[in-house]
């Protein structure tokens, strides 16, 4: 391939030229430039980066990189609110969210997604199969494959950096399923319409029969393919089944062809699994993908947590990112209930983000252990500011504190004059501590 022809990242990469979206990778990460484009090279590492997306500051995703965060949001039927969902990006920007995926699937989805591509500096993923009916204004039956390419084609043009295609979920998974059978069924939205668009038509997913024609769409304007778990468990019971399993097959397939085309892969995985079953998930994915980014929801660990599912996706991303996950999704205390507010993205948001840098201690990725070193010595120097600005959330910490005014500086009310590290930094400084008289 000439310098003319290369497009992606990828291309990039293969030919051995260093991208300034490479260069930045590196300086973020703490790795060489080198390290980030070898990586593209053979696939492991993802640089999400529509050739249209100016706002964005490109992110890497994949092996030896800080574990990557997503946010969900968009525009629903039962709640059409445009600004509520801007107001969800804007916090995702404060924390810090690499990645934000907008599901809107009513209202006037396109204006939407150009808006937020225009004012986003986090990479922007979409699954067009959400946007197909509206988009068309077509029934479900009535959409052809060439219709789907379009929506597609639609979305890489408006400068979207990835999308969700459930390609994996062909003839041969849904046999398999059929057979075995699952307490839960498909929990994926975008399998679901698939499904019932293939069992109505009779035909071939379009997005598997036509594989080699979307690839060329996104090799033109280089989107990644995030390659979507259609057969993903939606419990615990559902977890490494045959359904699960044959679509991964698939999907390893799947990453082979992309590759082969120039394009960037992610994949998808589960959804909900018991804590044990986690690690072995994580490895038989990156075997059977040969290594490409794993972008994982949760999984979440208990199916009885509604309302507090942030809790047992962070619990479940924690162990999932450190035994191989490289991207997780966010899940808020809204899940399985309702379109998320303001406050469950902040809320579901610092426990991602907890979750990965957790992970990321584990796999020992440069400069992780530093901040929390930092946040260890400010403690010790009881520098309440240093303190807050190390928080991942910034604004939950000191909220709490300022609620409650110690009487006696350098404590919190949960001590007082009594703090441990108040009572040894005097110590230290060769004062005598005598609390006697104090109470």
């Amino acid at each position: 391939m000439t310098q003319k022809n290369l497009v992606t990242q990828m291309d990039y990469a293969r030919a051995g030229v260093v991208t300034p979206q490479m260069e930045l990778v590196a300086k973020k990460e703490g790795r060489t430039p080198e390290f980030i484009r070898e990586g593209v090279a053979r696939g492991v590492i993802a640089i999400p980066a529509n050739i249209h997306h100016r706002s964005l500051s490109a992110e890497g995703v994949g092996e030896g990189l800080r574990t990557k965060v997503n946010v969900n949001l968009g525009i629903s039927g039962d709640l059409m609110n445009e600004e509520m969902e801007l107001e969800k990006a804007r916090i995702a920007f404060e924390l810090g969210a690499e990645g934000i995926m907008d599901l809107s699937n009513s209202g006037k989805t396109q204006e939407f997604r150009t808006k937020l591509v225009d004012m986003s500096p986090a990479m922007i993923g979409t699954v067009p199969m959400y946007d197909a009916i509206g988009y068309l204004e077509k029934p479900l039956i009535g959409i052809k494959a060439a219709d789907f390419l379009e929506v597609v084609r639609r979305h890489a043009e408006d400068g979207v950096d990835f999308v969700t295609i459930h390609a994996g979920i062909n003839r041969r998974t849904i046999e398999n399923f059929k057979e075995t059978g699952r307490l839960m069924n498909i929990v994926s939205r975008g399998g679901s319409l698939l499904f019932a668009w293939m069992e109505a038509t009779g035909n071939e997913n379009p997005f598997f029969e036509y594989y080699d024609e979307l690839l060329e769409i996104l090799h033109e304007h280089d989107v990644t393919i995030s390659l979507g778990d259609a057969m993903r468990p939606g419990c615990n019971y559902d977890a490494t089944d045959a359904g699960q399993i044959s679509e991964l097959i698939e999907l390893g397939k799947l990453t082979k062809r992309a590759w082969d085309a120039g394009v960037q892969v992610m994949v998808e995985g589960p959804g909900h699994m018991a804590i044990d079953e986690i690690p072995a998930n994580m490895k038989i994915q990156k075997r059977l993908c040969h290594g490409a980014p794993f972008y994982v929801l949760g999984p979440l660990v208990t199916d009885i947590a509604p309302g507090y599912d942030h809790i047992t996706a962070a619990i479940g991303g924690t162990i999932a990112a450190s035994t191989g996950a490289d991207f997780l999704c966010y899940v808020t205390p809204a899940e399985h209930l309702r379109l998320p507010d303001a406050a469950d993205v902040r809320e579901g948001l610092v426990a991602t983000k907890i979750a990965a840098h957790a992970a990321d201690l584990v796999k020992g990725v440069p400069g992780a252990r530093a901040r929390d070193n930092r946040m260890s010595d400010a403690r010790r120097r009881v520098d309440w500011e240093e303190m807050f600005s190390l928080a991942i959330d910034p604004v939950k910490p000191r909220e709490y504190f300022e609620s409650a005014p110690p009487s006696t500086e350098g404590t919190c009310t949960m001590c007082g004059k009594m703090c441990a590290v108040r009572t040894v930094n005097n110590i230290m400084d060769g004062l005598v501590v005598d609390l006697g008289d104090e109470y």
